[in-house]
């Protein structure tokens, strides 16, 4: 068990702020008093925000040493700052930006640290040894799924050195306006989710035979893709010219054994943690997401470029009130200029929707403290580290650099997660504040908690907990160091997240921005 408050507690991020968030767990009552002399004028929840001072009516209210929002009313000393009284400012213009002008220097580079990876023909370095099934088509995927699990249950057996199967079924495929300008995004993603680096390599699809997306157009891919080379073009099952469901099995299953055969024959190799493509992520966050588990990821962020990795961070309208903070950051302005593309592209995608950014934020975000969409971005970001950011990329691309990567993506779990993996992510961290059973069956996905209570409630659930550092008993620095070394031993297959071992895996979420017809 953790250490428990026996004092009331709260956090101050940055010199400026005029609030804070309380520590204790269940909130602190009208009366308590603090250290300082602050006396709470009213009951406030764990996580949420309490007044330093007094706030005037249409006054900035500052955490993080970033306006979040401005009073509705004057805000009293010791009261409660929460939605109802907040009035959400407007997001940074896009126009005007900094743009490289503060990028960081180099940190020190990581020498040393390895871990247990497959390594590809085409130089990339799996953390897993799978068969993964693509299908061109929704149509199949009742049929991918069916043989999936005989493969599971009758072949793998044979095939011990695989780590198993995945069906990578989707939505996308026939119904759909397919020459679109925005179905780049879903043909983009299906086409590089079968190229990820923990399939080793090993291509087979699944159709139907009379879908608009033909087997043809997804493995050659979009303009800014690698086409696909099959094995053989037996590796391609058209299901309308199978005699019969057991002809459409038993073939499946043929090609199946090919694979497998092959896959069966890699070993784990050392490699240099240089190889690692590790994506974050943030889903169910909270008021204490941004300053303990998404700064420790963003420590740890920063110790993997040191090693030459290539870190991915993602989820747009969790970046988009943030924008002005990562421009700097930027390495040159094409960087800058393809940051703010992506940040134009999602502003008009949801203007279409008629929504803005602010319909992102969840009644559980809410209920953790988070009062807007603002706030939260200011905690999404920290996941970021501090290193440079190297490169953009669009929905589903892979990527062209080692180091920090912004790859845009929906915030959406599941979409962000689906997108991650088509840009080529081979192990994800995933934090919460809230707790969420997430996983992926293509990529290991370790899920770290914000808050102790969490993951003592889901002590099977969450893999480690960046709880301590609320309370005083850990550093960002500590819980980042002790990220980074689980990541190398997920990576390894020594250590198995949680999701993993209960197989937790929800299915593929394509981001389609395209029209249906």
């Amino acid at each position: 068990m953790t250490k428990k408050l026996t004092e009331p507690l709260y956090i101050k991020i940055k010199p400026i702020d005029n609030v804070a968030i309380v520590v204790n767990d269940n909130g602190l009552p009208k009366g308590t008093v603090f250290n300082d002399g602050l006396t709470l004028v009213e009951d406030i929840p764990q996580g949420h925000k309490v007044a330093l001072q007094d706030i005037p009516q249409d006054q900035a209210i500052i955490r993080y040493g970033e306006v979040i929002g401005y009073a509705k009313k004057t805000i009293l000393k010791g009261s409660w700052v929460n939605e109802a009284i907040t009035i959400m400012p407007k997001a940074p213009g896009l126009h005007e930006l900094p743009i490289a002008t503060k990028v960081p220097e180099p940190l020190p580079p990581l020498e040393g640290y390895t871990f247990e990876g497959y390594k590809n023909s085409d130089g990339s370095v799996g953390t897993r040894n799978l068969l993964g099934i693509t299908m061109s088509v929704n149509c199949v995927s009742g049929v991918v799924e069916y043989v999936s699990k005989i493969i599971e249950r009758d072949l793998l057996p044979n095939y011990p050195n695989v780590d198993g199967v995945v069906p990578l079924t989707h939505l996308y495929g026939c119904g759909v306006a397919i020459d679109a300008p925005a179905a780049i995004v879903p043909i983009r993603s299906i086409h590089n989710l079968a190229k990820n680096p923990n399939f080793g390599g090993e291509v087979m699809v699944i159709s139907l035979g009379c879908e608009k997306l033909q087997p043809e157009r997804l493995l050659k891919g979009t303009l800014d893709t690698i086409p696909i080379k099959l094995e053989s073009d037996d590796d391609i099952v058209t299901l309308q010219d199978e005699h019969g469901f057991k002809g459409m099995v038993d073939h499946i299953l043929n090609v199946a054994k090919r694979h497998l055969e092959r896959l069966n024959k890699r070993k784990r190799e050392t490699v240099p943690a240089s190889e690692l493509i590790v994506g974050m992520q943030c889903g169910g966050s909270d008021a204490f997401s941004g300053i303990t588990s998404n700064p420790s990821v963003g420590f740890a962020s920063d110790l993997l470029v040191r090693c030459g990795a290539t870190v991915m961070f993602s989820e747009v309208t969790e970046v988009r009130d943030g924008i002005h903070l990562l421009t700097p950051r930027v390495i040159n302005q094409e960087v800058g200029n393809a940051l703010i593309r992506e940040m134009q592209w999602y502003d008009d995608y949801l203007t279409a929707g008629k929504v803005d950014r602010s319909a992102n934020t969840t009644p559980g975000n809410k209920k953790g403290g988070l009062n807007n969409i603002v706030e939260k971005a200011m905690g999404s970001i920290a996941k970021s580290g501090t290193s440079p950011i190297v490169e953009v990329l669009p929905p589903g691309q892979r990527p062209t650099k080692k180091g920090l990567i912004f790859a845009a993506t929906p915030a959406s779990d599941f979409v962000c997660g689906a997108q991650q993996v088509a840009s080529g992510i081979t192990l994800q961290v995933f934090t919460s504040g809230r707790g969420t059973p997430y996983g992926l069956a293509m990529v290991p996905v370790i899920k770290m908690s914000s808050r102790n209570i969490v993951a003592e409630r889901w002590f099977d659930l969450i893999d480690i907990s960046a709880g301590d550092i609320a309370i005083g008993e850990a550093t960002i620095e500590d819980i980042g160091w002790r990220l980074f070394h689980l990541i190398l031993d997920v990576a390894s297959g020594k250590k198995q997240p949680w999701s993993d071992h209960w197989g937790l895996h929800n299915p593929l979420a394509i981001f389609n921005p395209a029209p249906v017809t």
